[in-house]
């Protein structure tokens, strides 16, 4: 039986808020090598876009798989398509209207790319937009909102699926919003991930981690299922186990 371990980004395996040198640590990044050298899979689960993540991975972890958008676009570890699912632009252009990229920061991911509304520093590839018309061409996988607060994003989270939620789910990543097209979630990719293994591999075993409220999907998906000590209590309640670190899971699922 193929053992695959699908694992969060942020907050998981990537602390963006840490000193540089603990952002990506490189006892995980061993552990994941490991892994894959003793057969099994090792992919991403994430909110994120592809382009959100490589810049950050490349040269220290090649995932066999990557669940991104919150299922929207999954592709395999050469960024060749699995299953790509969008946004209806003008469902896309709807909300970008109602939320005003001068008082919140938006994000598209367009066939994997990060289209956003104003410059940033960021050390990888980015499109400055002035709206959903002028977007590069492509699937719309995912509309993403940076609030200010928890309470903000559970707000705006709310709004947009009283709105829109005949074409769209929102989901609050801590004081992110991430809006996918209807009936994606991490959850629902790695199902669709699974039988796609299925048809390769035979039988799998699904490990799952993530440290957050949209990671719920993804843990009730896995047949094992890890989080931390620091999730919120809910999540820790779905888990199958809390670990200390990502290291602890796939230790434990080896």
């Amino acid at each position: 039986m193929k053992k695959v371990f699908a694992s969060d980004f942020d907050g998981t395996l990537y602390f963006y808020k840490a000193e540089d040198k603990d952002k990506l640590p490189m006892r995980s990044v061993e552990k994941i090598r490991e892994y894959q050298a003793a057969g099994n899979l090792f992919g991403l689960c994430t909110g994120r876009q592809v382009g959100g993540l490589t810049p950050f991975i490349t040269g220290f972890v090649k995932p066999d798989f990557y669940i991104t958008s919150s299922g929207a676009n999954i592709v395999d570890g050469d960024l060749k398509e699995i299953r790509k699912k969008g946004v209806e632009p003008l469902v896309a252009d709807a909300i970008v209207r109602l939320m005003d990229p001068d008082k919140y920061r938006l994000t598209l991911d367009v066939e994997g790319d990060i289209c956003v509304f104003k410059p940033m520093d960021y050390p990888g590839k980015y499109y400055v937009i002035t709206g959903v018309d002028d977007a590069p061409e492509g699937l719309i996988h995912q509309v993403s909102i940076h609030t200010e607060s928890l309470e903000d994003a559970a707000a705006v989270s709310r709004m947009i699926n009283e709105k829109f939620g005949d074409y769209v789910n929102a989901f609050q990543n801590v004081i992110e919003v991430d809006i996918a097209p209807k009936g994606c979630t991490k959850g629902e990719g790695v199902n669709f991930l699974r039988g796609w293994l299925k048809e390769r591999y035979g039988d799998v075993i699904l490990y799952g981690i993530g440290d957050s409220i949209n990671d719920l999907p993804l843990l009730e998906a896995s047949d094992v299922s890890y989080t931390f000590p620091y999730a919120p209590e809910i999540v820790q309640q779905k888990a199958t186990k809390v670990v200390e670190t990502i290291v602890d899971a796939l230790e434990d699922s080896m």
